[in-house]
């Protein structure tokens, strides 16, 4: 399998925030699934957010230069 670089994007909003939280990450996964996946396990766990207080924007797949 051939991993890819994907460029994730959203935020997290939870009570104590005053604004919701921006993030802007770059995760090496193999499907746009498991990037996913992978964010919404280090942010929660990172920031105690729950699953439902982050919301994925985007995500793209970063280009490299091999």
């Amino acid at each position: 399998m051939t991993v890819k670089h994907y460029r994730v994007k959203g935020e997290i909003m939870k009570k104590k925030f005053f604004e919701p939280l921006t993030f802007n990450k770059l995760i090496a996964a193999s499907k746009e699934e498991h990037a996913v996946e992978q964010i919404l396990k280090e942010m929660g766990s990172r920031h105690r957010a729950k699953r439902h207080q982050i919301t994925i924007q985007s995500v793209e797949i970063e280009q490299t230069e091999e």
